[in-house]
């Protein structure tokens, strides 16, 4: 086992006056005052709730509402307890006395842990994971957007084809780029934190517009759904449930800045069940309400109308502003070990141009959702934390404990790889 003596953010951070913001960085305040319970809460809750909910109801769709629900409360309980892994295994290394900096970080865990092999390992993942939520989202702007003036860009669409190739969606994402470019291009979150709190307001919005449609055809129709989908689509919904919980890498600083730290575990608790029961009423509702018509983005099935519209554009905002929040941890990363910790404009401009063609080339948003949460935040939010918790307490731990450590890690190579697979399927099949 190894420790960082002075885990840094770049090897250039002391030369500036205002350091790079890290991995750790909160996105929301200075940081320096600590949280209250119901500010712990509500971090938790800014970390976890995100673009992966729009997903679920088509999610419940494939895999038939009671198996959803019953995948999504196992999700939370598991990602619940191996956040807590995480805090234990840094309390630990914390209390060892001699003289070594604070683990601020889910990377410097796995330097103190494994060296520099762990640093790498978490480093690539978080990469993998946070660019592929970017994706995400510009897959999200562009099928909404295309949705939404499907019937006013219809002939420059058929136009395009003709000359260019491109479907109304890739006009809408190249549409972006040149201002994704642009606000990627901030080096510090200073001046965009303040706007992911209106993109969060708008979260909820959109939840609650859904919410209130879902209910209303609820009451005026009945649709034909399906309890259970059987087991060919059971990893395909255990991934999307994983990307929707996903958000461990915040559970650090969270931590850290909370008054009253011996606390966080229930706070953490109490929160993970609001959201996951939030989630599944949102799940349900949404396949109830639409049944086989249900859409791999939910918001797609509200029809037309101007608030349906204001809905949709106002995530399509929201997840505009949320890309460079996003991807902070990656150009802090790709900087340090690529630019020798500074800023670097033509990493960051590279990066936004990868993520740009990768989302032109995936149809589907729910599909994608099964990808990345099953391929990388499996690696992240279960196989790390317990095989880190295990290599730090193996001399503590009794038979049980080993064994669920080794379980956790062992189930989540098997969910990784299987739901993998299976999404890959799912992304390249002929939708009927």
């Amino acid at each position: 086992m190894v420790f960082e003596k002075k885990p840094v953010a770049s090897s250039s951070s002391q030369n500036l006056k205002s350091p790079l913001p890290r991995e750790d960085t909160p996105l929301i305040g200075k940081g320096k005052p600590l949280s209250s319970k119901s500010k712990t809460f509500a971090n938790v809750f800014i970390a976890i709730v995100g673009a992966g909910v729009l997903g679920l109801p088509y999610a419940f769709k494939r895999t038939g509402w009671v198996m959803g629900l019953l995948m999504l409360f196992s999700v939370a309980g598991l990602t619940t307890y191996c956040m807590m892994l995480l805090v234990h295994t840094r309390r630990k290394l914390e209390s060892f006395d001699n003289g070594f900096a604070k683990v601020n970080s889910f990377g410097d865990l796995g330097f103190a842990v494994c060296g520099h092999f762990g640093r790498f390992v978490v480093d690539v993942l978080i990469i993998l994971s946070q660019a592929g939520f970017c994706v995400g989202y510009l897959i999200f702007i562009g099928n909404t957007l295309a949705n939404l003036f499907n019937g006013e860009v219809s002939m420059v669409s058929g136009l395009s084809l003709g000359i260019s190739g491109l479907s109304a969606k890739s006009w809408y994402i190249w549409g972006c780029f040149p201002f994704q470019l642009a606000v990627n291009s901030i080096p510090t979150l200073t001046h965009l934190a303040p706007l992911s709190i209106f993109a969060d307001i708008v979260d909820l919005g959109a939840m609650g517009a859904v919410f209130v449609e879902d209910v209303s055809l609820i009451m005026k129709q009945s649709n034909e759904i399906i309890a259970f989908g059987g087991l060919s689509v059971f990893f395909y919904g255990i991934g999307v449930a994983v990307y929707a919980f996903e958000g461990v890498g915040m559970v650090f600083p969270i931590e850290s800045e909370m008054k009253e730290s011996r606390h966080f575990g229930k706070i953490l608790a109490l929160s993970m069940g609001l959201i996951s029961l939030m989630y599944g009423a949102f799940g349900a509702l949404g396949y109830f309400a639409f049944g086989p018509d249900t859409k791999d983005i939910i918001t797609a099935n509200l029809g037309a109308g101007w608030i349906s519209a204001m809905v949709q554009l106002g995530l399509c905002v929201n997840l505009f502003i949320s890309f460079p929040l996003m991807m902070n941890p990656v150009y802090e990363i790709v900087e340090r070990r690529f630019g020798g910790g500074r800023y670097c404009l033509w990493l960051r401009w590279l990066l936004v141009l990868i993520i740009s063609l990768v989302a032109l080339f995936v149809p589907n948003f729910a599909d994608f959702l099964s990808l990345i949460g099953s391929s990388v935040c499996c690696g992240l939010g279960f196989v790390l934390p317990a095989l880190f918790h295990l290599l730090v307490f193996k001399e503590e731990l009794g038979w049980k404990g080993w064994t669920v450590d080794v379980g956790i890690v062992t189930l989540g190579l098997v969910l990784g790889v299987s739901g993998t697979w299976s999404a890959l399927v799912e992304m390249f099949s002929v939708k009927v």
